[in-house]
């Protein structure tokens, strides 16, 4: 059964979800880019979309892995190559892809404040990652909040850990700023403090999404609820990043409630915190049969939406 075979962090569990994404990865890219374009640079495009998606799955699995978000299993890993081919031909562009990267990068800083070596650095980093993704994507600024919740669920609060992230978010503005100042694009710098907000979900009404965002969430929101009512009685390093996972999967939605321009593949940036979340409340069930269900409803859903919807 499928909660027998993900029980364990095994590499068997991560290589059967490669080869099952690779699948879909090939089968998406078919369908869309082959679609659209020659066959001339099939194979360098395929490869280098590979290389991104493979470098998202290291970054994921050691935040993961290494701050201890969940139990020595393959849940995560699992839910979150599902929800991933669940979008799939939304994210075949490298834009996306590198964004996404930039992001981790981010909240690999930000996760491993749990530990009280080289918070200085860690910090400096996690601004300076930050920086980065809000020239490529404004609205990342939210993430501020992220941020200085971990600063403060850590205990790490002095006048050096609340100016450190600031700096390093201005770093890479200077020199952005320095490159459109040279070339007379100075509009193009300040076009990224002016917010095109547009809060509207209708695109999220299709048959594709109806599963995947609404059902996602309230289970997200279900294991929320039951693993906070035990996770945040014990005063321990995990609750903290508990608390950190639950304020990374609010702002990312509205982030995703605020973004213009919506495509689907703006629900990646949710896909870290929800499938963490998720795979804890899995974590929570004690029937073998109602895991499995729970489990084969997300592969069924994720395989529908990438080969059928």
């Amino acid at each position: 059964m499928l909660a027998n075979f993900l029980n364990k962090s095994k590499p068997i569990n991560f290589i059967g979800l490669l080869i099952l994404f690779f699948v879909s990865l090939s089968y998406a890219f078919y369908t869309t880019i082959l679609a659209e374009s020659s066959y001339s640079n099939m194979l360098l495009k395929f490869g280098a979309l590979t290389l991104f998606f493979l470098v998202i799955f290291f970054f994921f699995n050691f935040v993961n892995s290494k701050n201890r978000l969940t139990f020595d299993n393959s849940y995560a890993y699992f839910l979150f190559s599902i929800l991933l081919i669940a979008v799939l031909a939304e994210l075949l562009n490298y834009s996306i892809l590198i964004k996404t990267i930039i992001y981790l990068l981010f909240l690999r800083k930000i996760y491993s404040l749990r530990s009280n070596r080289n918070v200085t650095e860690k910090l400096f980093d996690s601004g300076f990652w930050l920086g980065i993704f809000f020239i490529i994507e404004p609205l990342s600024i939210l993430l501020f909040i992220l941020v200085y919740s971990a600063i403060f669920l850590h205990n790490k609060i002095t006048i050096r850990t609340l100016l450190t992230p600031i700096i390093g978010f201005i770093s890479p503005l200077i020199i952005y700023f320095a490159y459109n100042f040279w070339f007379e694009k100075t509009e193009e710098f300040n076009s990224l403090f002016y917010f095109d907000m547009k809060p509207d979900l209708e695109f999220y009404s299709s048959t594709k999404y109806l599963w995947l965002v609404y059902t996602t969430f309230f289970l997200t929101v279900f294991a929320i609820i039951f693993k906070s009512a035990t996770t945040l009685s014990i005063n321990n390093r995990f609750r903290r990043n508990w608390i950190i996972l639950i304020i990374n999967f609010f702002l990312m939605l509205l982030f995703i409630f605020l973004t213009p321009e919506k495509n689907g593949s703006e629900l990646i940036y949710n896909l870290f915190p929800t499938s963490i979340i998720l795979a804890n409340g899995v974590e929570l069930i004690k029937k073998k049969i109602i895991k499995n269900i729970v489990l084969y409803l997300f592969l069924i859903g994720g395989i529908v939406s990438c080969f059928v919807l």
